[in-house]
């Protein structure tokens, strides 16, 4: 099948995948970019399980204020390696799940730390399950495994903290 560049650019566009990654997928969905798309993602879950006991040594604090400077927080995102730790998707990661920290409140990473008898969801009070401030059709772990993905490496969230004058 004669897969046309437009749709080859598209699926990158959307995904970051490599393009001849993007080119098979379109390949494999016939032409069809929404399942290539989904095709890759599917990819990069599966790729993210593989990476998920490597040890995560790397990484950076980053932080985020808000322009009324009341509320900030910082979040420690781990990698295996310092040359991730420096790559500029790794570091716009970081900077935007601060942001997003500031946003939606979150109290807990995963579900699994929440308490027995947590009156909230773990959408509401979950950082990993919450939706994404700046795009709600994914999760913060959903941002995470697309990050892994790109990278190759294992990304995990350390720890997180808000901060808020009066609060």
């Amino acid at each position: 099948m004669d897969i046309p560049a437009s749709a080859v650019k598209e699926v990158r566009i959307q995904t970051n995948a490599g393009m001849l990654d993007c080119r098979k997928a379109l390949e494999q969905c016939n032409g069809d970019i929404k399942g290539a798309v989904e095709a890759l993602r599917q990819k990069g879950f599966a790729m993210a399980e593989k990476r998920a006991s490597r040890a995560v040594g790397e990484g950076v604090v980053a932080a985020y204020m808000h322009h009324n400077n009341k509320v900030g927080a910082l979040v420690e995102l781990n990698c295996e390696t310092d040359f991730v730790a420096r790559n500029e998707d790794f570091r716009r990661l970081a900077y935007d799940i601060a942001m997003h920290i500031v946003a939606s409140r979150p109290l807990y990473m995963c579900k699994e730390d929440m308490p027995a008898d947590c009156e909230f969801t773990a959408e509401e009070v979950c950082l990993l399950a919450q939706p994404y401030v700046k795009d709600p059709s994914k999760t913060i772990a959903d941002l995470v495994t697309e990050t892994i993905a790109k990278t190759g490496e294992n990304i995990k969230i350390g720890k997180f903290a808000r901060v808020e004058v009066g609060g």
